[in-house]
């Protein structure tokens, strides 16, 4: 790992000095890793040029090298440093633009954090219940995958072994995908949780 000399003095930073870079706290910024194993909601407490403290809702287990991604697209390399009691240090692969990490600049529009799942679900439309696949879980909505034709504005329910009733609406579709707006919504531990165990029991 390197970092310019014009931030090293020509020699690479120990993790004594990065951690001695000026932090700006940024309470409830939510954000989520991207791994190995899977994705994981969190929220970022404060930031650096060279690292991240993040709050955890789950322990990482073995993954230590992640992406960080912002609510409008951004990816971040981070290496984690140290986990305990719920929060969590990672270096930078390379010192950031601290002031755009803030404005949360991205590809993409700031949306929801969305978290990507692979979950076998069931919806109710009308009586009559049918097969989903959970591709995706944000506490607003979900994308899933069915074969069953569904209309925009269509009130269904879906219900899943990790995750309760929510009374839900279509809002797109691209048979046999959809997006589904649920009229309850989650809290960020709930999401984070229900996220983490569908993807352990899928890679079960």
């Amino acid at each position: 790992m390197s970092f310019p000399e014009s931030l090293s003095g020509g020699r690479k930073q120990s993790y004594e000095e990065q951690r001695a870079s000026p932090r700006f706290a940024l309470l409830l910024r939510a954000s989520k890793l991207i791994g190995v194993h899977g994705e994981y909601l969190c929220i970022v407490r404060d930031v650096s040029e060279t690292g991240v403290k993040l709050r955890l809702f789950h322990a990482l287990a073995t993954e230590r090298r992640l992406a960080l991604e912002s609510a409008a697209g951004d990816r971040i390399t981070v290496e984690k440093m140290w986990e305990t009691d719920g929060e969590a240090g990672f270096r930078f692969e390379d010192p950031i633009d601290v002031q755009r990490f803030i404005a949360e600049a991205g590809p993409y529009p700031k949306r929801p954090i969305r978290i990507c799942v692979d979950h076998e679900a069931h919806v109710t439309i009308a009586g009559e219940t049918a097969f989903a696949k959970v591709r995706d879980l944000s506490r607003q909505g979900a994308g899933i995958e069915t074969d069953h034709y569904l209309a925009i504005g269509q009130h269904l329910r879906i219900a899943s072994s990790m995750m309760p009733e929510f009374e839900a609406t279509v809002c797109w579709r691209q048979h046999p995908s959809y997006g589904i707006v649920f009229r309850q919504l989650m809290s960020l531990e709930e999401l984070a949780v229900r996220a983490f165990h569908m993807q352990e029991a899928n890679a079960r």
